[in-house]
Order: C-alpha cells, then sequence, then structure tokens
C-alpha cells in the first residue's frame, strides 16, 4: 500500500487527494479538497495568469501541502492543466509552486490531461454500478472530462487507451467569452454552442466516437447536472457516482440553468458558490456534445483526472 498526495489545478479549481493504492484494485481515500480559485481568470482574453488568481491558487496550496504532510503523504504530483498551458507568464506560476510545494507542477499537455482522466474515471465503474443495482457500462468508454479551460475526450477500454483529443472549450472560458447576461441572451448562448460544435469536428477528426458503447462524463459541471437531474436535496457523491443520466434530462437541467439568473442558480441546493458563475457553459457543453453524438446517456463518474494522479503516481502505470 503506497499513501500518496495528488494536486490537480484547473482553470477554475483546484483539489487535493491524499489517498492509500494497493498493487491493484480500488484506493482508499483519506482526504479530498476542492477549492474555487479560478486560476484561469481573464487567461482567454489576456493569455497572462492574472497576479491574484497566482495568488488565490497560492493560499490553498500551502494548506494542501501542510496537509499532505501531515497525512505522511510518501509522494506529492501537482498536475496543471488549460489555464496554465495557454498563459505566456506561466513560469510566474511555476515558480510559485515550486516555492509552495517543494517541486514544479507538471504543466501537462491535453492529451495526457485526457489519458489521467480516463484512468481515474474508469477504475471504480464496475464498482459503482454494483452500488447502484446495475450491470458494468459496456466497453469501450468515451470518457468526457468538462473543465474550466478545456474538454477532453478520450476512447478506450480495458487494454488502454485508443485515441484521445482536448479541445479549448470549457466552463469558464465559454462564459467569458460568450454568456455575459443574467441570464444569458438566446444570441450568447447560440455564440457558445458554435464554438463547442466547432470543437467537435476536431474531436471527431481524432477520435472514433462512433465506436463507444457508453458515455462517461466527469468533473463538476457532469456532476452538478446529475445532482439537478436526480432532484438530491443536497449534492450527494455516493448518489451520484455511478448514476446514469438521459440525454432529455441534461437537455431539460441545461435549458433550465441557461435560462435562470445568478441569484435561482445559487439557490440550487446541490450548486457549489464557485459552479454559480460557469454551469450554464458546462451544461451546455455536455448537451451539445450528447446531442451531436447521439449518445442517449451519460454515466456520471465522481473519480476523474485527480484519482488518475494518485493511480498513476503510486503504480506507475
Amino acid at each position: 500500500m503506497t499513501r500518496v498526495a495528488a494536486v490537480d489545478c484547473g482553470t477554475n479549481s483546484i483539489r487535493l487527494l491524499v489517498a492509500d493504492v494497493p498493487p491493484e484494485g480500488a484506493h482508499t481515500d483519506l482526504l479530498r479538497r476542492m477549492e474555487v480559485v479560478r486560476l484561469g481568470q481573464g487567461v482567454d482574453a489576456t493569455g497572462r495568469l492574472a497576479p491574484e488568481a497566482i495568488e488565490r491558487t497560492r493560499v490553498v496550496l500551502a494548506e494542501y501541502a501542510a496537509q499532505a504532510r501531515e497525512l505522511g503523504a510518501t509522494a506529492v504530483r501537482m498536475v496543471a492543466t488549460s489555464a496554465t498551458r495557454d498563459a505566456v507568464n506561466r513560469a510566474d506560476f511555476e515558480a510559485m509552486v515550486t516555492a509552495t510545494l517543494g517541486q514544479p507542477p507538471d504543466v501537462v499537455p491535453g492529451d495526457e490531461e485526457a489519458r489521467l482522466s480516463f484512468l481515474g474515471a474508469t477504475a471504480s465503474l464496475a464498482a459503482a454500478a454494483a452500488a447502484h443495482g446495475g450491470a458494468p457500462p459496456h466497453p469501450p468508454h468515451l470518457v468526457v472530462d468538462i473543465g474550466g479551460g478545456s474538454t477532453e475526450f478520450v476512447l478506450g477500454d480495458a487494454g488502454g487507451v485508443r485515441a484521445a483529443r482536448s479541445v479549448d472549450v470549457g466552463c469558464v472560458r465559454l462564459t467569458e467569452r460568450h454568456l455575459h447576461g443574467d441570464p444569458p441572451t438566446a444570441d450568447q448562448i447560440q455564440r457558445a454552442e458554435s464554438d463547442v460544435r466547432a470543437a467537435l469536428a476536431e474531436v471527431t477528426a481524432a477520435v472514433p466516437v462512433q465506436e463507444a458503447a457508453t458515455l462517461v462524463g466527469v468533473a463538476g459541471s457532469v456532476t452538478t447536472v446529475a445532482a439537478l437531474a436526480l432532484r438530491l436535496p443536497a449534492y450527494d457523491p455516493v448518489a451520484i457516482h455511478g448514476s446514469r443520466i438521459g440525454v432529455g434530462a441534461v437537455r431539460s437541467v441545461t435549458a433550465g440553468l441557461l435560462t435562470a439568473t445568478r441569484e435561482r442558480r445559487a439557490a440550487y441546493p446541490v450548486m457549489h458558490p464557485g459552479r454559480v458563475d460557469v454551469i450554464g457553459a458546462g451544461a451546455l457543453v455536455l448537451r451539445v456534445l450528447m446531442d451531436a453524438f447521439s449518445l442517449d446517456e451519460v454515466v456520471v463518474s465522481e473519480h476523474d483526472i485527480l484519482d488518475g494522479i494518485a493511480l498513476r503516481l503510486a503504480r506507475g502505470r
């Protein structure tokens, strides 16, 4: 058993997982944390990480580093993704991480981000299905990770990844580009949808999505849509993990989010405060891709790139 700490620093949030990972089988969580720091604030427009965003990230990362040490993690890996990849001043961010964590972050390319997401999302699918009283989802799996700056698409099965593609449509990026109204106008929504559809053309050129037997959706946009579709009285990871949400429910939830005011979205009991401003865009990405690829349902996974980082760190594969 190896105790490791994984940190995932995305465009919208920074997350920590400290877990005990055996050579085979499921890992055991000791601590999971998520804080919205909006590292990618304005990066789509300026190409730079804002100093205040780097500072917000530093404060939380210092807490994470202390907790990893206190829990006795023998190895730590921090992965940084879309916002950091895109920033011309990423060296400032990397210097901050090195000073705070004692080691630099891994600023991974989109394809590696996709592979880590696939590993994390699929490792516990069978157990999640059994907990819901169902059969394991059929492979090949198309894992879709809707992040703040980018969305990763990866097709694979028990033999590994067949194809992957990362595209620059995420909930923060689309919101900053298009969804400025409260609620957004029909024209704003249409322009955001056009961006998503253009990105999906890039995906289909690289990933044979028609081969997928199961769509697996991960990350906060997808899990929040699932929580709303399930009408949960509070956010419940156990109820969400492994749930199956039909495309009709996804369409309904997305329409509701895009026509709601910020105040109305914030009032949902399952809504994390850091997702209120960007959840409409995240839901839109999910709805558009399901319609475009004629996918009837999404299997929702609470496990994602964070779990993939931990598994790869402990097992080296």
